[in-house]
């Protein structure tokens, strides 16, 4: 019940629940209390199918009182776990600890599991199939969503497989960019680069700059506005890592390529955002995913020649 501002639907469903499990028990009452004057045959008179009749016994004890005990028992459920609007209940129980408790007991049990690779760094951790199945299956439950089972991402999220990185593809900034996620964030720049001609300009200049198809002719003219852009991605297009801006010179293209792709980019820009995973995976198993990741596109180092 977070989602309002107000109490007013914490209120309404506490009554409406209770309203409900009252009515149950007047209706109890009621048909106990009522009475049907029989037929010479004990039967109500009410007849179905021509020759169906509705007999006049009456209920079995043990089903009414076992209705009865399911009436106790839901308002003692009610008491005991959250089910009225915003009370807690007095246990004190919420899905939100059973998951969080759930958590803790699992990373408890694996800590022996993870204590053998946090001491390897993770060029050499690469090298190790059992760390690297550990791995897979994090990505798998943690990144494959947007990267991609094969984690060669898709238009909107990178490829994680071809050694381009826009914030660099270092073990440790791997491990940086799990823990805190990151956010892209390039604003609008036409009024920046002029009329819609020079836009398209640019983007000619840009196609240019990774020898892809386009306008030689357009291609000049946008050189001089594409100044609009080297504050992030450098006057040789070859990006900025400390900003994530991509390299324009190596024929990689996260949101699509061609004139209108780009067009579009410069025109509306384009805000990115890698959620963060400190808060639900833990450091160890952080260290083994960014391995992971690191060896997708690079080679496993032994032992004696991994960084110290």
């Amino acid at each position: 019940m977070s989602d309002f501002t107000g109490n007013f639907w914490s209120v309404y469903v506490a009554v409406l629940t209770l309203v409900g499990i009252f009515a149950c028990l007047l209706l109890l009452w009621i048909t106990a209390r009522k009475k049907v004057t029989p037929s010479a045959d004990n039967t109500t008179g009410h007849v179905w199918d021509e020759d169906l009749r509705e007999m006049n016994n009456p209920m079995p004890r043990w089903w009414m009182w076992l209705f009865v005990l399911t009436i106790i028992f839901a308002l003692g459920y009610l008491v005991a776990y959250p089910g009225l609007g915003s009370y807690k209940g007095e246990l004190g129980w919420t899905t939100h600890g059973e998951y969080t408790d759930e958590v803790e007991k699992a990373n408890k049990e694996l800590a022996p599991l993870y204590a053998q690779f946090t001491a390897k760094p993770a060029e050499v951790l690469a090298g190790d199939p059992a760390a690297m199945a550990v791995g897979e299956r994090l990505f798998m439950n943690n990144c494959a969503q947007c990267h991609g089972s094969d984690a060669r991402g898709s238009k909107g999220f990178p490829n994680l497989t071809d050694g381009d990185w826009l914030h660099g593809g270092a073990p440790a900034k791997l491990v940086e960019t799990i823990n805190l996620g990151r956010q892209g964030n390039m604003p609008p720049m036409a009024a920046a680069v002029g009329t819609p001609d020079d836009v398209k300009n640019v983007a000619h200049y840009v196609l240019s700059l990774s020898g892809s198809p386009h306008d030689s002719l357009r291609s000049q003219l946008g050189k001089a506005k594409f100044t609009a852009c080297a504050a992030c991605h450098g006057m040789d297009g070859k990006g900025n890592q400390a900003l994530g801006a991509p390299n324009l010179t190596d024929d990689i293209w996260l949101h699509g390529w061609g004139e209108q792709a780009i067009v579009s980019m410069v025109n509306n820009g384009k805000v990115n955002v890698m959620p963060g995973q400190a808060g639900k995976l833990t450091e160890a198993q952080i260290h083994v995913l960014s391995a992971y990741v690191w060896g997708l596109s690079n080679k496993p180092a032994t032992l004696a020649t991994a960084r110290p």
